[in-house]
Order: C-alpha cells, then sequence, then structure tokens
C-alpha cells in the first residue's frame, strides 16, 4: 500500500497559487509532481469528508459568461448522500427553466435535453462545485500529497485525469480539474466555509470560453418528498 507524500506548506500554497492564476490563460495542474502513488483506499477518507452528512438543499444564484454575453438567475440543487442530485435552475422572471437528477456521473433525465451540457462540461466539475469530490473508477490509478491542511491528490485513466486539492481554514478552499486525452476539460474553484460548506464556486472552461458563477444563498437540511426525483409534470 502506497502512502501519501508530505510536501512542505508554503511550497504547495505557492504551487496552487500559480495554478490558480495560470487558470485565467494556461493553468498549471491542480496535483504538483511530488505526489506519489496510493491506494484508492487512502484517498477514500478525503472524498467522504466532502460529501454531506445529510440530506442537504442549496440555494444560489449563478452567472454564465461566454463569447455570446451573460446570462443569470437562480437555482437549486436537492442533494442525497451518498451521490443524487436534483437541479432546478431558471433565468430572470422564470425564464430558461431546466431541471436534472443526476446520479453520480450520469444524468438519470434532463429537461430541456441539454439542461447540464449548457451550463457545465463534466459531472466531477458539476459535483466539485458544491464541493464534493467523487471516488475514482476501479482501474484509475491515484496519486497524492498532504500538506497541514491542504490534500491534494489525482485520478488517471491513460490519458484522462481528474485533481483534487482541498485546504481547510477560514475560509476553505476546494479545486478541482479534468482533463481529457490531455486537453483541459474544465477548472472548478470553491470557497468554503470553516465547516467545508461552499460560499461561492467559478467554473472555468476554457474551450468555449466560458465562465460559470454561484454564490450561494442557503444551505439547509431537509427531507424530501419520493417525487422529487421524477421529472416535472407537463
Amino acid at each position: 500500500m502506497g502512502q501519501c507524500v508530505r510536501l512542505d506548506l508554503p511550497v504547495l500554497l505557492a504551487y496552487l497559487g500559480s495554478a490558480a492564476l495560470g487558470c485565467r490563460s494556461t493553468p498549471g495542474p491542480v496535483v504538483p509532481d511530488a505526489a506519489q502513488p496510493v491506494s484508492q483506499a487512502e484517498v477514500a477518507p478525503w472524498v467522504s469528508a466532502t460529501v454531506p452528512m445529510a440530506r442537504q438543499v442549496y440555494r444560489f444564484k449563478w452567472l454564465l459568461r461566454d463569447e455570446r454575453g451573460s446570462a443569470g438567475g437562480r437555482g437549486g440543487v436537492r442533494v442525497a448522500p451518498p451521490d443524487s442530485m436534483r437541479l432546478d435552475v431558471a433565468g430572470p422572471f422564470g425564464s430558461g427553466v431546466a431541471s436534472a437528477v443526476v446520479i453520480g456521473d450520469r444524468a438519470v433525465w434532463t429537461e430541456p435535453a441539454d439542461a447540464i451540457a449548457r451550463l457545465v462540461p463534466n459531472y466531477p466539475l458539476m459535483w466539485a462545485m458544491f464541493g464534493v469530490a467523487r471516488m475514482p473508477s476501479e482501474g484509475a490509478s491515484v496519486r497524492a500529497l498532504t500538506a497541514s491542511a491542504t490534500r491534494a491528490w489525482q485520478y488517471a485513466e491513460a490519458a484522462d485525469t481528474v485533481e483534487y486539492a482541498r485546504t481547510t481554514g477560514s475560509p476553505g478552499r476546494f479545486v478541482a480539474e479534468v482533463r481529457q486525452a490531455g486537453k483541459l476539460i474544465g477548472r472548478a474553484e470553491t470557497t468554503l466555509s470553516p465547516e467545508g460548506a461552499p460560499l461561492k464556486s467559478r467554473l472555468t472552461v476554457p474551450s468555449a470560453p466560458a465562465q460559470l458563477d454561484i454564490t450561494f444563498l442557503s444551505i439547509t437540511r431537509d427531507t424530501f418528498a419520493a417525487d422529487i426525483w421524477a421529472p416535472r409534470k407537463p
């Protein structure tokens, strides 16, 4: 079994800071080269620490900017741990209504069909905007390191990678980056409360190019009726 490598905190923070600045042009990797191979079991507690312990409702406002202009509105997400999500968003005055149910890394249904694709390019990035990391697939190799309050880890399959870095504190920070065939798909940077709840999040998609900002208005525990997982009735 591998062991997570420790790295001096100033070195790691400087590295992550330069990577964040680079995100505005060509971002650097979230996980430094000093990370070493570890088992999936070793990062499982890190992933679990990002998952809500109870059913929660997230209320937020959102703003999407791309080459065509900008659009925004409000939305809500219901999360049932460990991996179920109901998304509802709308633009000003109830325009542009979209909904979806996601389990893990797949959509059970979406209304309209492009409800998720027009906002986020990848399910791990979608979860990351709410401060939640995903476990790797069975065949993925894992690298990781720790440094004081920061943990960084990477999943790799062939040329595809998912990278995470989570720093606790006041505020905390959670970064996720996804590459497919070596190409950067997107990067999510989320500011966390001292308790680990998301306060605001930014997703940068270089290929569009586009930027999605979420500001969280409230996060509350709730119980969900069974019908919230069903599509809206006409």
